[in-house]
C-alpha cells in the first residue's frame, strides 16, 4: 500500500512509519519540520526513515494546514490509506500559543479530513488524545465516557477533531479511526515530555519538578505498544454498517484509547529512572499546572475486544529502555 503519513518526523510518526517500511509498504511522510522542540532531532528521525525506506520513502517538508501547499504538493501522490498524527502538541504550551494548536489541529485537521474526502481514501486514522477526558472522576477512562469538559485547549482541539470526523463519515462515508493515545514514551521521544526532562535533569544533577507534590498518576504507554495499535487500527477500517462502533457512531467512524491499561504513580516511574540512571534524584515539588490533571488510566476494552491488542511493555521494562537509548543519542 502507499501510505500518507503526517508528522513522519515526529516521535510516533517516526516510529509507525518504520514500522509500515518493515512490512514492505510505500510511505509517503510530510512534516514542517517546526522548532516546537529540536529541529535536529527531528531531522535525525527522517533521516533514519530515509535509510530504512530507500525508495520507498518519501519526504515533503510541508505544513498540512497550508492547504494550497498541501494540494499542489500531492497533486500528483497515489495514496490508498492516510495516518495523521502531525498536531501542535503539549498541553502546557496551548496557554502560551493558543493560535499554533488552532492552526495545526484544526484547519490542518480539516485539511486532511478534505484531502482524503477528494482522494476517496480506504481509511484515516488519525491522533486525538486521552486529554479530552479532562477532569473526568471515573476510572479508567472509556471511549464511551462522555468528554465534554476539556482542561486546556489542546484537550478542545482534540475533541473538536474527533467531532469534524463524525461529520465527515456521516456526510460522505469516509471511514475514520481515531486514537486517543496516553502517555507515550520510548526511544526517539519528544524532549518535552516527563520521561526525556526526568532523565536529563537526574543524569545532570539537576532537580525535576515534580506537580501536586508527587500526587501523579499516568497511563505510561511504551511506543511499540502504540504502534502495534496504530498498524492494527490501519489494516482494519470501521464498516459502513450502521451497527454501533467504539465510541458510539453508527458512522464509518470509531474511537479507540491506546494505553498501558495501568495508572502508575509518578513517584514510582521517578524511582524507576534513578535505579537506570544510577543515581538519586533531587525533587523539586510544585503545585499542579494549569490543564494538567491528576490521574490518566485507559480503558482499552474496545480495541482489545475488536483488534486483539494486547499491550506488552511494563514501565520496569520500559523505562530502562528509553534511558539507554536516551545515553546513546547523547553520547553519555
Amino acid at each position: 500500500m502507499r501510505i500518507l503519513v503526517t508528522g513522519a518526523a515526529g516521535f510516533i510518526g517516526y516510529h509507525v512509519t518504520l514500522a509500515l517500511l518493515a512490512r514492505g509498504d510505500s510511505v509517503l511522510g510530510i512534516d514542517n519540520l517546526n522548532d516546537y522542540y529540536s529541529i535536529a532531532l527531528k531531522q535525525a528521525r527522517r533521516d533514519g526513515l530515509a535509510a530504512a525506506g530507500g525508495n520507498r520513502f518519501t519526504f515533503l517538508p510541508l505544513d498540512f494546514a497550508d492547504q494550497a501547499a498541501l494540494a499542489s504538493a500531492l497533486e500528483h501522490a497515489e495514496v490508498d490509506r492516510i495516518v495523521h498524527l502531525g498536531a501542535q502538541a503539549g498541553v502546557r504550551y496551548s496557554l502560551e500559543n493558543p493560535r499554533a494548536y488552532a492552526q495545526s489541529n484544526l484547519v490542518g485537521h480539516l485539511n486532511m479530513l478534505e484531502l482524503a474526502r477528494e482522494r476517496g481514501v480506504a481509511h484515516m486514522v488519525y491522533a486525538s488524545s486521552s486529554s479530552v477526558y479532562g477532569g473526568n472522576a471515573k476510572l479508567p477512562f472509556a471511549v464511551e465516557d462522555r468528554v465534554d469538559h476539556p482542561l486546556s485547549l489542546y484537550a478542545a482541539t482534540k475533541k473538536a477533531d474527533e467531532l469534524m470526523s463524525e461529520t465527515y463519515a456521516h456526510l460522505f462515508r469516509l471511514p475514520l479511526t481515531g486514537l486517543r493515545f496516553f502517555t507515550v514514551y520510548g526511544p526517539w521521544g519528544r524532549p518535552d515530555m516527563m520521561m526525556w526532562i526526568f532523565t536529563s535533569k537526574i543524569l545532570a544533577g539537576e532537580p525535576i519538578p515534580v506537580f501536586n507534590g508527587g500526587d501523579m498518576y499516568r497511563d505510561f504507554t511504551y511506543i511499540d505498544d502504540i504502534v502495534a495499535g496504530v498498524i492494527a487500527c490501519l489494516d482494519h477500517p470501521p464498516a459502513d454498517d450502521g451497527a454501533e462502533k467504539a465510541g458510539g457512531s453508527t458512522k464509518p467512524h470509531a474511537l479507540y484509547n491506546i494505553g498501558n491499561h495501568r495508572s502508575e504513580h509518578v513517584l514510582e516511574v521517578i524511582r524507576l529512572l534513578e535505579e537506570a540512571c544510577g543515581r538519586k534524584a533531587e525533587l523539586e515539588m510544585k503545585p499542579m499546572q494549569p490543564g494538567d490533571v491528576q490521574r490518566t488510566y485507559a480503558d482499552i476494552e474496545a480495541i482489545s475486544r475488536d483488534l486483539g491488542y494486547a499491550p506488552t511493555t511494563s514501565v520496569q521494562a520500559g523505562v530502562p529502555l528509553f534511558v539507554d537509548w536516551y545515553r546513546q543519542y547523547h553520547r553519555l
